[in-house]
């Protein structure tokens, strides 16, 4: 345990004094995590030796996933928003569907095996992207607000609206649909129980913790020492109350820290600064467990057939979509290659393998080496392309306006 922890330290020491200079290159701090990881654990240097179980990483990667939707969200500019609310919807009410679609078509092809409603299950596990691993432009001021903003919605809801989706085709997979009535009463069963519960616990919750906090701030009893640890604990409770009355916890994170955007100015900036601190540390210890116990152990199941489909999913699957979605918005071809090719895989995509390795199904092993081998080369080919193409884009939109 003391070597483990000292290796992480370590790293984290060095890190925190380089990241304003890492920042300006193309090296990410995804990337930097998972080589790191990689490389100290168990199929390298063997300097991290954790045993890591599936509930653990899908654990830490859910806490870290609902602190982050819970920041973006209460960062986010709401007037751009309500200004282009089209591109976020024509994102999730098109883009998402057509892209689970196009997901499901390829992997007939490319993915032996597994029954169809598998083949389904990957399409939408590796639909949803990730607003931590998207956030070097969402939060570059290089790229139009218009399209950071719808960006980061898109990246707040859709993992969120395919939990219900994911947990159909898992039912159907395990053959359990005529339990609920069969297979449409079973998906408005799911998709209403996980927005609708989400969303609520979501709003209520915060709503009682913004009193609590003007209540508190009134009368002086909120300290500095523990002021920064007040939000994360707040979307972490949005996140697990949800989840356990049957809601999408993701929902209930992303929707509250929409609310607090709307109603806690006051408290807004004091508070959210501690929370981008916690969750970027959840996201770095996430992404070096990833490298040391997940790529590791499944980099040697990676397959010609795998990284093809991995290699699409990154690019046709998600960019075509996406394109025609975008269609009739206004939007240049680049921007809509832009947006396309913005839409990394991560967090939610291994929390959604996780769920289904440990749902009983037979043979899932295939499915969750795509989605790993998915979500590394996200990790590096999102990481390399972000600053440089954010930087063109943007100076190429500002010379289009002008």
């Amino acid at each position: 345990m003391y070597q483990n922890l000292a290796t992480i330290a370590i790293f984290v020491l060095i890190y925190s004094c380089l990241t304003g200079g890492l920042e300006r290159t193309r090296i990410s701090g995804a990337m930097l995590f998972t080589a790191f990881g990689f490389v100290v654990g168990p199929t390298c240097l063997g300097l991290l030796d954790w045993e890591l179980n599936r509930d653990t990483m899908r654990e830490l990667a859910e806490m870290t996933l609902a602190v982050m939707l819970f920041t973006d969200a209460a960062l986010a500019d709401l007037g751009v928003i309500r200004k282009n609310r089209g591109l976020p919807v024509r994102l999730l009410l098109i883009g998402l569907p057509l892209t689970i679609l196009l997901g499901f078509g390829v992997a007939t092809f490319l993915v032996a095996g597994p029954s169809l409603y598998m083949l389904a299950l990957l399409a939408t596990m590796l639909a949803p992207t990730d607003a931590a691993l998207g956030n070097a432009v969402v939060t570059n001021p290089a790229v139009p607000n218009r399209l950071r903003q719808s960006l980061s919605m898109e990246s707040g809801l859709n993992d969120g609206i395919c939990v219900p989706v994911l947990l159909v085709f898992l039912t159907l997979a395990l053959g359990q649909a005529e339990e609920h009535g069969g297979t449409l009463s079973l998906a408005i069963l799911l998709v209403s129980e996980e927005i609708g519960i989400g969303l609520a616990v979501g709003l209520v919750l915060t709503f009682l913790g913004i009193l609590l906090f003007r209540v508190a701030g009134k009368r002086d009893w909120i300290t500095p020492n523990w002021i920064r640890l007040s939000i994360p604990a707040l979307a972490l409770a949005c996140f697990a109350l949800a989840q356990s009355i049957g809601g999408s916890g993701f929902i209930a994170a992303f929707c509250g820290g929409l609310l607090f955007r709307i109603l806690g100015k006051e408290e807004r900036e004091k508070l959210l600064h501690g929370a981008e601190t916690v969750g970027g540390f959840l996201s770095l210890v996430t992404w070096i467990m990833f490298g040391a116990v997940v790529v590791g152990l499944g980099i040697s199941s990676f397959t010609w057939p795998i990284l093809l489909y991995s290699v699409l999913s990154l690019t046709v699957i998600r960019m075509l979509p996406v394109f025609l979605a975008l269609t009739g918005s206004g939007l240049s071809t680049e921007a809509k290659l832009f947006v396309g090719w913005f839409g990394p895989r991560g967090l939610a995509s291994i929390v959604f393998a996780v769920i289904v390795l440990n749902s009983g199904l037979p043979s899932t092993g295939p499915l969750a080496t795509t989605v790993v081998c998915t979500v590394l080369l996200s990790v590096i080919l999102h990481g390399i392309t972000a600053n440089p193409w954010a930087k063109a884009f943007g100076m190429r939109d500002t010379q289009r306006q002008d």
